[in-house]
Parts: C-alpha cells; structure tokens; sequence
C-alpha cells in the first residue's frame, strides 16, 4: 500500500493498492506530469500510478529480483532502476521494455542511488562495500576511475549523497561512521562516529555546503558541520 499526502494539511489524498510491498517511489520529475509516481516492489515489477484515477498505467516487469530503486535522469525522459537481481536497468519513459542491461558476475546487488549536481553521473552504493559511479545520459557506462572505499556497507541499504557544488560524496555505513570523499581525487576526506548503530542516511544541506544531515538505526537525526 502506498499513500499521497497533502503536504500543507497533512492528509491523506489518496492510498494506493501495489498488492506486494513497495521498496521505493519515485513522482515524475517533469511539471506536467506530477500526477504520476513509479513504485518498485518486492514481486520484481514498477507500477506506475496516476493520482488522479488511482489505476495503474504502466508496468515494467524485466527485472527477476525486487526492485530496489528507481531514479530518474534526462529530465525524466528516462529512469534508472536497481534490484537484487544485481542488475541495472535504464528505460525510455512509458516504454515498458529496458533499453539497456548492465549485469556483470562480479556485480553486487546496488540498492541506493544518487545523482551527481551535474546530472551527468550517478552513485550506486553496492553491496561490496563500495560506491561506483555510471554515465547517467547516453551509454550509462561504469566509470571505474570514481570509485569510493573505505566504508563497511555490505548488508545495508545505505543512502549516498553528494555536496551541492559537487565537490564531495557522503555515506554513512554499518558501523554508524558518516564517511566523506573527495570527488576530484576519490580519496577519504573524513571518517567519524556519528551514530550508535547503522547510519542508515546521509544528506548534504541544499543550500549550505558545510552541513550534511545523518540518520541511524539509533533512532536518531543529526546535523553536521
């Protein structure tokens, strides 16, 4: 079940039925098509919804794992999904067959994704406890030269983020670090504690580029500087 709230009142708008549970949602990026959100499930499809009739209007079924992730790139003229199946797969919107396949055997399952300020890259945090960087337009190629260790994540969903200016990669990991790179050199920039448990969530301020917000298995939300 998946809900649509007002932000203003608080509401609940509308709930919406995807029969196996959501593992992510994603709202169109695009203004005129904010009426419609993709979710991705256990039972290894993306539905897409339309607030407006509350039908489902698309499904996208290629993947053979739940579905982890779901980003949108060129505008949302395309979406990047995850899954356990340890794939990725790269759609054209509302087409439901991939229009490329990355998979690989030495490929780990990638459940969180980020995309660079530039919008010409993304992050994928993979499950062999590092961070890898594709092309997120065109070829949607690995760059294997941006890669990001030194972190404990294998097991854990952990959400990666980068500085508004481009600058730096945040992660937080198993262990509860808050660990930050370099994105010019890839090397550690800093490494602390910042939770008692997994860090589960690391956020850069949108606006001051000094300030990353964290989130843990502790239960609590910190701000830092």
């Amino acid at each position: 079940m998946c809900r649509l709230w007002d932000t203003e009142t608080g509401k609940c708008k509308g709930r919406f039925t995807t029969k196996r549970e959501p593992f992510c949602v994603k709202i169109h990026p695009a203004e005129d098509k904010q009426n419609l959100f993709v979710v991705g499930t256990a039972d290894k499809k993306i539905l897409c919804f339309d607030t407006r009739t509350g039908d489902v209007v698309q499904e996208y079924d290629r993947h053979l794992g739940a579905v982890n992730s779901i980003t949108f790139v060129e505008e949302g003229r395309r979406m990047v999904s995850t899954s356990d199946d340890k794939s990725v797969r790269i759609w054209e919107w509302d087409i439901p067959v991939d229009i490329k396949y990355i998979a690989d055997p030495n490929m780990h399952s990638m459940p969180t994704v980020s995309l660079h300020p530039n919008k010409k890259w993304m992050l994928l945090q993979s499950m062999d406890n590092q961070i890898l960087t594709f092309g997120a337009r065109d070829k949607f190629r690995q760059n294997k030269k941006k890669t990001f260790k030194g972190h404990m994540c294998a097991g854990y969903a952990c959400q990666t983020s980068m500085s508004p200016d481009g600058h730096f990669v945040a992660s937080g990991d198993g262990d509860g670090h808050l660990i930050i790179w370099d994105w010019k050199t890839c090397k550690r920039f800093a490494k602390f504690k910042a939770h008692d448990n997994v860090c589960i969530g690391a956020f850069w301020h949108p606006f001051e580029t000094s300030k990353v917000v964290t989130c843990g298995w502790d239960g609590a939300i910190k701000l830092w500087d």
